[in-house]
């Protein structure tokens, strides 16, 4: 039998379209733009302590992606948040929680790519569950993927599109290689991220990043980049090769699901001294402070 990550889980509500239902019955139509072509938006947001962290930048993030989608009747932003926030308060939720916030284009009259044949709205779902972070605190283990990051010339990595099918293909590469996640590289062969997060490399001191031309500019991301610069890190962002992954001192990633993880291996080759780094720890420090005392208030 399947067996959840946290048994809470099991008797969650899930809010589709206007209202919460028994996790059973959560469901969308075979008509929606989810089943037909992955047509959808969607943010990944994580409660601490009774506070959403970094809730606007996450609705502003999901209302310019449906505006480049060509969404039509996008909800407001206190739509969604009152959506949210109903979600919590149903499930008892105020800490330890991720919520998947998706917004498809919604039911099609017919099957078709056509978004004309959308007419009636957009469908959003709060998917709130119980969740710790993803990786291991103590690190985790790359390969380099085969498959490449999606350029701004076949698919905009800004727009946080529900079509993840170019990162999938990418951790099934990882998994079989038996590590916990795959690089990714751009179409010129310098580093992108991760299948699900970006990523950071630490060299005699200083903080490099790549460039956001063919990786989503995430959230924490930039909450790092903000942390690290106060703290006196210098922070550059350039293409990355991978020879410099391979002799960097430090690496890790980050995103809202996994915060700050640090990359111990890539392709085999121990990265520093194969255990967590002190910039890399002082970081993980600094924002466990801060997501601490940030993000909105739940009002219940």
């Amino acid at each position: 039998m399947p067996e959840l990550p946290d048994p809470r889980n099991a008797a969650i509500l899930v809010y589709v379209g206007d209202r919460l239902y028994p996790r059973e019955e959560a469901k969308v139509s075979v008509f929606d733009s989810s089943v037909q072509g992955g047509d959808t938006v969607w943010e990944g947001l994580r409660v601490y302590q009774g506070r959403i962290f970094k809730l606007e930048e996450h609705l502003d993030r999901l209302i310019d992606s449906a505006k480049a989608m060509a969404f039509d009747h996008i909800p407001s932003k206190e739509e969604i948040k009152e959506a949210i926030f109903r979600t919590l308060q149903a499930n008892g939720m105020k800490d330890g929680v991720h919520i998947r916030l998706t917004l498809s284009r919604g039911l099609k009259v017919t099957s078709n790519m056509d978004p004309r044949v959308n007419q009636y709205g957009p469908c959003l779902i709060v998917l709130a569950e119980w969740k710790k972070p993803t990786f291991n605190p103590a690190g985790i283990r790359l390969i380099t993927s085969a498959v490449r990051r999606n350029t701004p010339q076949c698919i905009d990595s800004k727009i946080h599109h529900g079509n993840l099918i170019n990162n999938i293909l990418a951790k099934i590469e990882a998994s079989a290689a038996g590590a916990d996640e795959a690089l990714m590289l751009d179409i010129h062969g310098f580093v992108s991220e991760t299948n699900s997060a970006n990523v950071f490399v630490i060299k005699r001191g200083e903080l490099l990043t790549p460039h956001t031309d063919s990786c989503l500019p995430g959230i924490t991301r930039k909450v790092v980049i903000e942390l690290a610069q106060k703290e006196g890190y210098p922070i550059i962002e350039r293409n990355i090769s991978l020879s410099e992954v391979y002799s960097a001192d430090e690496m890790f990633c980050t995103g809202t699901v996994g915060e700050i993880t640090p990359i111990l291996e890539a392709d085999g080759r121990r990265l520093g001294l194969g255990k967590p780094g002190s910039i890399t720890q002082h970081l993980r420090d600094i924002y466990a402070d801060y997501k601490s005392k940030s993000g909105e208030p739940l009002p219940f």
